[in-house]
């Protein structure tokens, strides 16, 4: 028996809230996670789900879910609330993990990426793919335009937003906690002299990268150790933000090994 199959219902109006509003996260302190796979991996980093929502008509894989509450939905109402454009008919909500800077645990010579004012969810959502393949120690969000947890986030990045430990914070805070671990500020800019493959990474560092549009903001220009930036071979002066700071993170995983 189906246990949801108004569109109407409180609950599903609460989770499109929580999908489209900000705010609305902030305010409960909850996130979607929406596809069999993202689920897991974020059930794998230790996550517990308070709601998983399933519909039988679209859902290929059937599991129990241990501690969390399993609704069963129509296949309208699931289309209703899910931001894909083929669901596979798995969808929960979690509790947005409340990690804080001084809770970030760094070994002896960090890879840390600062991500300043990113405005795009699939851009933030792809530094977070690279920072889980590369092993990336920690990401900082600093002054961000979209929130970590925009289930658009979790979706591009795979859900990796579960697998390296994230902090949303300002510029000011991340500052002061580099410099107190003493992590080197490599800020990338294309306006810089250096390039990136010539500058050693083996030492703790953080990659700082900035918004689509207008780079990094004085804040970090001038708090940096050293600038650095990628050769533009081409007509076009700059590259994605997403593409340039895995190409940056991945020299540093190659000088590391």
């Amino acid at each position: 028996m189906t246990d949801i199959t108004s569109p109407q219902n409180p609950r599903v109006k609460h989770i499109v809230k929580l999908r489209e509003d900000k705010r609305q996260r902030q305010k409960d302190g909850l996130l979607l996670v929406e596809g069999w796979d993202e689920i897991q991996l974020a059930l794998a980093a230790g996550h517990k789900p308070q709601t998983v929502l399933t519909s039988p008509e679209l859902a290929s894989l059937q599991s129990a879910f241990a501690s969390a509450d399993i609704i069963t939905v129509s296949r309208a109402v699931f289309e209703k609330m899910s931001y894909r454009d083929n669901p596979d008919g798995w969808l929960a909500v979690f509790p947005i993990p409340q990690t804080r800077l001084d809770d970030l645990k760094v070994p002896a010579a960090p890879l840390v990426i600062v991500a300043e004012s990113i405005e795009k969810p699939g851009n933030l959502g792809a530094i977070l793919r690279t920072a889980d393949a590369a092993r990336v120690d920690a990401v900082l969000v600093c002054d961000p335009r979209v929130d970590a947890w925009n289930p658009n986030v979790v979706r591009a990045s795979r859900g990796a937003v579960f697998s390296v430990p994230v902090v949303e914070c300002d510029n000011k805070s991340a500052l002061e906690w580099l410099r107190a671990r003493g992590i080197r500020i490599l800020a990338a800019t294309p306006s810089a002299d250096r390039l990136y493959s010539d500058v050693d990474m083996r030492e703790p560092t953080a990659i700082v990268v900035g918004a689509e549009d207008e780079g990094l903001t004085d804040f970090w220009m001038s708090n940096a150790d050293v600038r650095v930036r990628i050769p533009m071979l081409g007509k076009v002066n700059s590259l994605n933000v997403s593409v340039s700071t895995a190409l940056i993170v991945y020299e540093a995983v190659r000088q590391r090994k």
